[in-house]
Protein backbone atom coordinates (compact mmCIF):
# COMPACT_ATOMS: atom_id res chain seq x y z
CA UNK A 1 0.00 0.00 0.00
CA UNK A 2 1.30 3.36 -1.09
CA UNK A 3 1.81 5.90 1.19
CA UNK A 4 -0.83 8.91 -0.03
CA UNK A 5 -3.02 11.32 0.62
CA UNK A 6 -4.68 9.02 3.17
CA UNK A 7 -1.75 9.63 5.32
CA UNK A 8 -1.85 13.37 5.88
CA UNK A 9 -3.33 15.02 8.87
CA UNK A 10 -6.86 16.45 8.41
CA UNK A 11 -5.29 19.08 10.00
CA UNK A 12 -2.58 19.70 7.28
CA UNK A 13 -4.68 19.66 4.42
CA UNK A 14 -6.75 22.87 6.08
CA UNK A 15 -4.31 25.61 5.03
CA UNK A 16 -1.20 26.03 2.47
CA UNK A 17 2.49 27.07 2.67
CA UNK A 18 2.60 31.09 4.14
CA UNK A 19 1.58 33.17 1.41
CA UNK A 20 4.02 36.11 2.28
CA UNK A 21 6.78 33.49 2.29
CA UNK A 22 6.22 32.34 -0.93
CA UNK A 23 5.92 35.76 -2.35
CA UNK A 24 9.66 36.51 -1.46
CA UNK A 25 10.56 32.72 -3.44
CA UNK A 26 8.57 34.59 -6.04
CA UNK A 27 10.56 37.82 -5.86
CA UNK A 28 13.74 36.25 -5.39
CA UNK A 29 12.85 34.18 -8.54
CA UNK A 30 11.98 37.56 -10.90
CA UNK A 31 14.64 39.40 -9.13
CA UNK A 32 11.97 41.95 -7.90
CA UNK A 33 12.06 44.70 -5.14
CA UNK A 34 10.69 42.54 -2.56
CA UNK A 35 8.05 44.59 -0.28
CA UNK A 36 5.91 41.52 0.43
CA UNK A 37 8.27 40.02 3.37
CA UNK A 38 8.40 42.32 6.95
CA UNK A 39 11.79 41.75 6.97
CA UNK A 40 14.31 45.25 6.94
CA UNK A 41 17.16 45.30 4.22
CA UNK A 42 19.20 47.55 6.68
CA UNK A 43 21.74 46.72 9.55
CA UNK A 44 20.99 45.72 13.13
CA UNK A 45 22.21 48.21 15.47
CA UNK A 46 26.14 47.44 16.06
CA UNK A 47 25.62 47.44 19.49
CA UNK A 48 23.31 43.96 19.70
CA UNK A 49 25.60 42.21 16.59
CA UNK A 50 28.49 42.96 18.48
CA UNK A 51 26.86 41.35 21.96
CA UNK A 52 26.24 38.38 19.57
CA UNK A 53 29.16 37.47 18.18
CA UNK A 54 30.82 38.39 21.82
CA UNK A 55 28.92 35.47 23.12
CA UNK A 56 29.79 33.05 20.28
CA UNK A 57 33.56 33.69 20.90
CA UNK A 58 32.58 33.15 24.69
CA UNK A 59 31.55 30.03 24.13
CA UNK A 60 27.70 30.38 25.10
CA UNK A 61 26.91 28.42 22.50
CA UNK A 62 24.84 25.45 24.46
CA UNK A 63 21.09 25.11 25.79
CA UNK A 64 20.20 28.26 28.05
CA UNK A 65 17.23 27.13 30.81
CA UNK A 66 14.32 26.02 28.25
CA UNK A 67 12.15 29.13 29.10
CA UNK A 68 15.26 31.85 28.70
CA UNK A 69 18.27 32.89 30.20
CA UNK A 70 18.16 34.71 33.65
CA UNK A 71 19.68 37.68 32.67
CA UNK A 72 17.67 38.12 29.50
CA UNK A 73 14.39 37.39 31.47
CA UNK A 74 15.52 40.24 33.77
CA UNK A 75 16.06 42.82 31.12
CA UNK A 76 12.95 41.74 29.69
CA UNK A 77 11.24 43.01 33.07
CA UNK A 78 13.16 45.87 33.75
CA UNK A 79 12.21 47.04 29.98
CA UNK A 80 8.29 46.81 30.70
CA UNK A 81 9.07 48.53 34.37
CA UNK A 82 10.51 51.37 32.17
CA UNK A 83 8.29 51.76 29.39
CA UNK A 84 5.03 50.50 30.81
CA UNK A 85 5.38 50.96 34.61
CA UNK A 86 4.26 47.11 34.67
CA UNK A 87 6.01 44.86 37.05
CA UNK A 88 6.94 41.65 36.25
CA UNK A 89 8.38 38.67 37.76
CA UNK A 90 10.89 37.52 35.39
CA UNK A 91 11.20 33.83 37.31
CA UNK A 92 7.72 32.76 37.25
CA UNK A 93 5.92 35.39 34.25
CA UNK A 94 8.19 35.18 31.43
CA UNK A 95 9.09 32.61 28.83
CA UNK A 96 11.48 33.02 26.05
CA UNK A 97 10.68 31.67 22.58
CA UNK A 98 11.83 30.91 19.22
CA UNK A 99 10.14 34.27 17.89
CA UNK A 100 6.79 35.62 18.82
CA UNK A 101 5.23 33.16 15.92
CA UNK A 102 6.41 29.91 18.18
CA UNK A 103 5.21 31.87 21.37
CA UNK A 104 1.88 32.51 20.12
CA UNK A 105 1.33 28.48 19.01
CA UNK A 106 3.12 27.68 22.38
CA UNK A 107 0.27 29.76 24.22
CA UNK A 108 -2.67 28.45 22.04
CA UNK A 109 -1.48 25.26 22.43
CA UNK A 110 -1.16 25.80 26.52
CA UNK A 111 -4.58 27.38 27.15
CA UNK A 112 -7.16 26.33 24.23
CA UNK A 113 -8.33 22.90 23.99
CA UNK A 114 -10.03 20.80 20.76
CA UNK A 115 -13.10 22.36 20.12
CA UNK A 116 -12.90 25.55 21.86
CA UNK A 117 -13.75 28.61 20.16
CA UNK A 118 -11.13 31.69 19.54
CA UNK A 119 -11.97 35.20 18.45
CA UNK A 120 -10.18 36.44 15.45
CA UNK A 121 -9.89 40.15 14.27
CA UNK A 122 -9.91 39.75 10.28
CA UNK A 123 -7.82 41.16 8.21
CA UNK A 124 -5.35 39.32 10.54
CA UNK A 125 -1.58 38.00 10.40
CA UNK A 126 -1.99 34.88 8.02
CA UNK A 127 -0.03 32.55 11.15
CA UNK A 128 -3.15 32.83 13.27
CA UNK A 129 -5.80 30.69 11.08
CA UNK A 130 -3.36 27.81 11.01
CA UNK A 131 -2.23 28.18 14.78
CA UNK A 132 -5.99 27.64 15.43
CA UNK A 133 -6.57 25.05 13.10
CA UNK A 134 -3.77 23.11 14.95
CA UNK A 135 -4.98 23.29 18.36
CA UNK A 136 -8.29 22.21 17.05
CA UNK A 137 -9.63 25.45 18.12
CA UNK A 138 -12.84 26.92 15.97
CA UNK A 139 -12.09 30.63 14.92
CA UNK A 140 -14.79 33.22 15.69
CA UNK A 141 -13.72 36.13 12.95
CA UNK A 142 -14.51 39.52 13.35
CA UNK A 143 -14.30 42.10 10.49
CA UNK A 144 -12.19 44.93 11.12
CA UNK A 145 -13.85 48.05 9.17
CA UNK A 146 -11.97 49.62 6.76
CA UNK A 147 -14.48 52.44 6.12
CA UNK A 148 -13.69 53.40 9.95
CA UNK A 149 -9.88 53.13 10.00
CA UNK A 150 -9.65 49.18 10.47
CA UNK A 151 -11.46 49.66 13.73
CA UNK A 152 -14.17 47.10 14.99
CA UNK A 153 -17.91 47.17 15.62
CA UNK A 154 -18.25 46.84 19.64
CA UNK A 155 -20.95 45.29 19.49
CA UNK A 156 -21.06 43.17 16.58
CA UNK A 157 -18.00 41.63 18.64
CA UNK A 158 -20.33 41.10 22.32
CA UNK A 159 -23.29 39.89 19.74
CA UNK A 160 -20.39 37.42 18.18
CA UNK A 161 -18.94 36.82 22.05
CA UNK A 162 -22.76 36.40 23.26
CA UNK A 163 -23.56 33.84 20.44
CA UNK A 164 -20.57 31.69 20.70
CA UNK A 165 -21.44 31.42 24.41
CA UNK A 166 -24.35 29.45 23.84
CA UNK A 167 -22.45 26.89 22.77
CA UNK A 168 -18.54 26.22 24.04
CA UNK A 169 -18.08 30.14 24.80
CA UNK A 170 -14.69 31.48 24.06
CA UNK A 171 -11.91 30.61 25.04
CA UNK A 172 -9.77 33.22 23.61
CA UNK A 173 -9.37 36.14 21.96
CA UNK A 174 -6.52 36.78 19.70
CA UNK A 175 -5.16 40.78 19.85
CA UNK A 176 -2.57 42.01 16.94
CA UNK A 177 -1.76 45.74 18.20
CA UNK A 178 -0.19 47.87 16.70
CA UNK A 179 -1.72 45.60 13.34
CA UNK A 180 -0.51 43.33 10.52
CA UNK A 181 -1.19 43.97 8.06
CA UNK A 182 -4.04 46.89 8.72
CA UNK A 183 -1.32 49.23 10.41
CA UNK A 184 -4.16 49.96 13.14
CA UNK A 185 -3.19 50.80 16.73
CA UNK A 186 -6.27 49.83 18.22
CA UNK A 187 -7.52 52.62 20.94
CA UNK A 188 -7.92 52.55 24.80
CA UNK A 189 -11.59 52.35 24.30
CA UNK A 190 -11.41 49.57 22.13
CA UNK A 191 -8.87 47.80 24.27
CA UNK A 192 -10.81 48.42 27.63
CA UNK A 193 -14.37 47.10 25.38
CA UNK A 194 -12.35 44.05 24.81
CA UNK A 195 -11.37 43.48 28.35
CA UNK A 196 -14.52 44.08 29.64
CA UNK A 197 -16.02 41.48 27.50
CA UNK A 198 -13.17 38.96 28.30
CA UNK A 199 -14.05 39.87 32.14
CA UNK A 200 -17.76 38.70 31.47
CA UNK A 201 -17.57 36.25 29.59
CA UNK A 202 -14.34 34.62 30.90
CA UNK A 203 -11.81 34.65 28.00
CA UNK A 204 -8.45 35.09 27.25
CA UNK A 205 -7.02 37.64 25.27
CA UNK A 206 -3.54 36.63 23.50
CA UNK A 207 -1.93 39.78 22.78
CA UNK A 208 0.66 40.04 19.74
CA UNK A 209 2.75 43.02 20.34
CA UNK A 210 5.68 42.62 18.15
CA UNK A 211 5.66 46.16 16.82
CA UNK A 212 5.22 47.95 19.92
CA UNK A 213 7.43 50.20 19.57
CA UNK A 214 6.58 51.46 15.74
CA UNK A 215 3.56 53.88 16.07
CA UNK A 216 3.11 57.03 14.45
CA UNK A 217 1.63 60.38 14.94
CA UNK A 218 1.58 60.56 18.51
CA UNK A 219 -0.47 56.96 18.35
CA UNK A 220 0.81 55.26 21.83
CA UNK A 221 0.81 51.43 22.16
CA UNK A 222 -0.80 50.08 25.28
CA UNK A 223 -1.32 47.19 26.91
CA UNK A 224 -4.17 45.59 27.31
CA UNK A 225 -2.52 43.70 30.70
CA UNK A 226 -2.62 46.98 32.24
CA UNK A 227 -6.66 47.59 32.15
CA UNK A 228 -8.14 46.56 35.80
CA UNK A 229 -8.32 42.64 35.64
CA UNK A 230 -6.66 41.92 32.94
CA UNK A 231 -3.36 40.95 34.08
CA UNK A 232 -4.45 37.64 35.15
CA UNK A 233 -5.97 36.75 32.19
CA UNK A 234 -3.50 37.87 29.44
CA UNK A 235 -0.50 36.67 27.90
CA UNK A 236 1.41 39.33 26.19
CA UNK A 237 3.91 38.49 23.72
CA UNK A 238 6.81 40.46 21.70
CA UNK A 239 10.34 39.93 21.21
CA UNK A 240 13.09 41.57 19.20
CA UNK A 241 12.32 40.86 15.43
CA UNK A 242 10.62 44.08 14.07
CA UNK A 243 12.26 46.37 16.91
CA UNK A 244 15.48 45.94 16.40
CA UNK A 245 16.07 44.35 12.36
CA UNK A 246 16.56 40.87 13.39
CA UNK A 247 14.06 38.86 12.26
CA UNK A 248 16.14 36.11 11.25
CA UNK A 249 17.16 35.85 15.14
CA UNK A 250 13.76 34.23 16.31
CA UNK A 251 14.18 35.88 19.94
CA UNK A 252 10.59 36.48 21.09
CA UNK A 253 9.31 36.20 24.89
CA UNK A 254 5.80 35.47 26.89
CA UNK A 255 4.45 37.54 29.65
CA UNK A 256 2.13 35.35 31.52
CA UNK A 257 -0.17 34.80 34.39
CA UNK A 258 2.12 32.19 36.71
CA UNK A 259 -0.29 29.17 36.08
CA UNK A 260 -0.88 30.17 32.29
CA UNK A 261 3.46 30.25 31.86
CA UNK A 262 3.69 27.37 33.48
CA UNK A 263 1.62 25.31 30.90
CA UNK A 264 3.15 27.51 28.10
CA UNK A 265 6.60 26.49 29.29
CA UNK A 266 5.77 23.35 28.98
CA UNK A 267 4.45 23.79 25.40
CA UNK A 268 7.57 25.58 24.78
CA UNK A 269 9.78 23.04 25.83
CA UNK A 270 8.41 20.20 23.54
CA UNK A 271 8.15 22.57 20.65
CA UNK A 272 11.74 23.99 20.20
CA UNK A 273 13.37 23.19 23.49
CA UNK A 274 15.10 26.73 23.77
CA UNK A 275 15.46 29.59 21.99
CA UNK A 276 19.23 30.35 20.51
CA UNK A 277 21.57 31.12 23.68
CA UNK A 278 24.54 33.62 21.96
CA UNK A 279 21.26 35.56 20.50
CA UNK A 280 19.65 36.26 23.80
CA UNK A 281 22.38 37.63 25.44
CA UNK A 282 22.58 40.33 22.14
CA UNK A 283 19.14 40.54 23.76
CA UNK A 284 20.46 41.78 26.77
CA UNK A 285 22.47 44.57 25.29
CA UNK A 286 19.79 45.57 23.09
CA UNK A 287 17.36 46.52 25.75
CA UNK A 288 19.87 48.52 27.63
CA UNK A 289 19.59 50.76 23.85
CA UNK A 290 18.58 54.35 25.55
CA UNK A 291 15.16 56.34 24.51
CA UNK A 292 16.78 58.01 21.07
CA UNK A 293 17.10 54.29 19.88
CA UNK A 294 12.99 54.07 19.73
CA UNK A 295 12.43 58.06 19.10
CA UNK A 296 14.41 57.34 15.46
CA UNK A 297 13.43 54.10 14.99
CA UNK A 298 9.81 55.64 14.92
CA UNK A 299 11.06 58.96 13.18
CA UNK A 300 12.46 56.72 9.96
CA UNK A 301 9.89 54.55 9.87
CA UNK A 302 7.62 57.38 9.36
CA UNK A 303 9.53 58.84 6.52
CA UNK A 304 9.52 55.11 4.95
CA UNK A 305 5.44 55.28 4.93
CA UNK A 306 4.97 58.50 3.67
CA UNK A 307 7.35 58.06 1.03
CA UNK A 308 5.43 55.45 -0.19
CA UNK A 309 2.37 56.11 0.74
CA UNK A 310 2.88 59.31 -1.29
CA UNK A 311 4.43 56.36 -4.38
CA UNK A 312 1.03 54.45 -4.30
CA UNK A 313 -0.98 57.11 -4.27
CA UNK A 314 0.31 58.44 -7.59
CA UNK A 315 0.72 55.11 -9.66
CA UNK A 316 -3.31 54.99 -8.50
CA UNK A 317 -3.77 52.60 -5.56
CA UNK A 318 -6.19 53.68 -2.75
CA UNK A 319 -4.11 53.41 0.53
CA UNK A 320 -4.85 53.36 4.24
CA UNK A 321 -2.70 55.53 6.13
CA UNK A 322 -1.04 52.82 8.75
CA UNK A 323 -0.40 54.46 12.26
CA UNK A 324 1.50 51.44 13.45
CA UNK A 325 3.86 48.36 12.21
CA UNK A 326 5.78 48.63 8.69
CA UNK A 327 2.88 47.76 6.60
CA UNK A 328 0.49 49.55 4.00
CA UNK A 329 -2.75 47.92 2.58
CA UNK A 330 -4.01 49.18 -0.45
CA UNK A 331 -7.17 48.58 -2.39
CA UNK A 332 -6.14 48.00 -6.12
CA UNK A 333 -9.91 47.78 -7.73
CA UNK A 334 -9.43 51.29 -9.10
CA UNK A 335 -6.39 50.26 -11.53
CA UNK A 336 -7.19 46.86 -12.61
CA UNK A 337 -10.16 44.12 -12.70
CA UNK A 338 -7.79 41.60 -12.26
CA UNK A 339 -7.87 39.68 -8.80
CA UNK A 340 -5.56 39.69 -5.88
CA UNK A 341 -3.18 36.83 -6.69
CA UNK A 342 -3.16 37.52 -10.23
CA UNK A 343 -2.19 41.28 -10.13
CA UNK A 344 0.74 40.50 -7.44
CA UNK A 345 1.69 37.89 -9.72
CA UNK A 346 1.63 40.62 -12.88
CA UNK A 347 3.48 42.99 -10.57
CA UNK A 348 6.32 41.16 -9.66
CA UNK A 349 7.13 39.44 -13.10
CA UNK A 350 6.76 42.33 -15.04
CA UNK A 351 7.38 45.46 -12.80
CA UNK A 352 9.85 43.48 -10.62
CA UNK A 353 7.77 44.78 -7.27
CA UNK A 354 6.25 41.97 -4.55
CA UNK A 355 3.26 42.85 -2.50
CA UNK A 356 0.96 40.16 -0.63
CA UNK A 357 -2.71 39.37 -1.87
CA UNK A 358 -4.97 40.29 0.72
CA UNK A 359 -6.83 37.41 -0.03
CA UNK A 360 -4.35 35.71 2.22
CA UNK A 361 -5.35 37.51 5.35
CA UNK A 362 -9.23 36.65 5.46
CA UNK A 363 -10.87 33.58 6.23
CA UNK A 364 -12.91 33.47 3.14
CA UNK A 365 -10.49 35.18 0.07
CA UNK A 366 -12.97 36.55 -2.09
CA UNK A 367 -13.09 39.55 1.19
CA UNK A 368 -9.41 39.98 -0.25
CA UNK A 369 -9.32 39.97 -3.81
CA UNK A 370 -9.33 43.64 -4.19
CA UNK A 371 -6.65 44.30 -1.68
CA UNK A 372 -2.78 43.89 -1.20
CA UNK A 373 -0.04 44.21 1.04
CA UNK A 374 3.12 46.51 1.08
CA UNK A 375 5.96 46.00 3.71
CA UNK A 376 7.89 49.78 3.70
CA UNK A 377 10.69 48.65 6.13
CA UNK A 378 13.23 49.11 3.39
CA UNK A 379 15.82 51.48 2.92
CA UNK A 380 14.72 54.36 1.28
CA UNK A 381 16.62 54.24 -1.74
CA UNK A 382 15.21 50.83 -2.22
CA UNK A 383 11.39 52.02 -1.23
CA UNK A 384 12.72 55.01 -4.26
CA UNK A 385 13.55 51.77 -7.06
CA UNK A 386 10.35 50.08 -5.87
CA UNK A 387 8.55 54.05 -6.92
CA UNK A 388 9.94 54.17 -10.38
CA UNK A 389 8.51 50.83 -10.86
CA UNK A 390 4.99 51.55 -9.44
CA UNK A 391 4.83 54.32 -11.33
CA UNK A 392 5.21 52.40 -14.70
CA UNK A 393 2.84 50.00 -13.61
CA UNK A 394 0.38 52.74 -12.98
CA UNK A 395 0.82 54.32 -16.56
CA UNK A 396 0.69 50.60 -17.85
CA UNK A 397 -2.34 49.63 -16.21
CA UNK A 398 -4.57 53.23 -16.60
CA UNK A 399 -3.80 53.48 -20.15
Amino acid sequence: MSLTRSRISHKASRFTESVIREMTRLANRHNAINLAQGFPNFPAPEEIKNAACAAIQNDVNQYSITWGSAEFRRSIAEKYRTFYGWEVDPEREITVGCGSTECMIASILALVDPGDRVVIFEPFYENYGPDAIIAGARPVFIPLDSTKGWSFDPELLENKIRSASKDTGIRALILNTPNNPTGRVFSLAELQCISELAQRYNFYVLTDEIYEHITYEGCRHYPIALLPGMEERTVTISGLSKTFSVTGWRIGYIIAPPDCSSAIRKMHDFLTVGAAAPLQEAGVAAFQLGQDYYRKLAEDYTKRRDFLGAALTEAGFKIWKPFGAYYMMADISGLTHLGDVEFVNEMICRYGVAAVPGSSFFHDPQLGKHLVRFAFCKSLDVLSQAAERLMELGKDFKS
